[in-house]
């Protein structure tokens, strides 16, 4: 019983893979990863053509905005995707549908964000300068999931694909303005950790850069929560 139990869940996570990478590149999200990659072409020819020289921080700041456009669709547009594929009734029929349906989605997204990050950073390492790959995309992935877990959030509350791009938009220009105010804080969602104050003693940055990563952490967490409480309310989506 037990074996038929996990051949079942086994088979049934499979088919969300599947559906969930056919979601995930079946619609627009290609135009963000050419887009990611065209901004991050464009600003690390123009640095070289004007003679900088790149570094892990020069790095950190280029990748940081194609990181923001490939999580910004699959997060953004998930729940607009289902609705229009007509499947998010079928998957509210699905026991435990938080646990076995959206958690492998963003677990996937996450991963597929995460093994482009490297593809970046190491196209980084042999034309700009030699970075660690993997502590990198690890600095990266915090902003990553701050706001797409924020993305996912607002998605499950609005409901609508284009109105949650219009929401995170306005919420990312602001974060933008504000980061100039917070920027030697624990609170400034965009800090460079690989940017140290000239002021400031190296403890007492990597304090910082510590506490700010478990803010996004923790930011993250309850974004993500709070947005698969919102799919626990059937009436609200069908």
């Amino acid at each position: 019983m037990n074996t038929l139990k996990l051949k079942n869940t086994l088979n049934l996570v499979g088919k969300m893979i599947q559906y969930n990478f056919r979601i995930i590149f079946g619609g627009r999200f290609i135009w963000f990863l050419l887009a990611a990659f065209a901004f991050f072409a464009f600003v690390a020819i123009m640095a070289v053509w004007n003679g900088e020289l790149p570094d892990e921080e020069f790095v950190y700041d280029t990748l940081l905005f194609p990181a923001i456009l490939l999580i910004f669709y699959p997060m953004t547009f998930g729940i607009q995707n289902d609705l229009d594929a007509g499947i998010l009734e079928i998957l509210f029929g699905i026991p435990d549908y938080r646990y076995k349906v959206w958690l492998v989605r963003l677990v996937l997204v996450f991963v597929l964000v995460f093994l482009l990050l490297i593809g970046f950073a190491g196209i980084s390492y042999i034309f700009l300068t030699p970075v660690n790959l993997f502590e990198m995309t690890r600095q990266l992935m915090f902003p990553v999931f701050f706001l797409g877990g924020m993305a996912f959030m607002f998605s499950t509350i609005i409901k609508n694909g284009n109105g949650t791009a219009v929401v995170m938009v306005i919420l990312g220009v602001f974060l933008l303005i504000i980061s100039e105010a917070t920027e030697r804080t624990m609170w400034n969602i965009f800090m460079n950790p690989f940017n140290p104050p000239r002021n400031m003693n190296e403890m007492i940055w990597e304090g910082i850069a510590l506490k700010n990563r478990i803010f996004l952490v923790a930011g993250t967490l309850v974004f993500i929560l709070y947005g698969l409480f919102n799919l626990q309310k059937r009436e609200r989506f069908i």
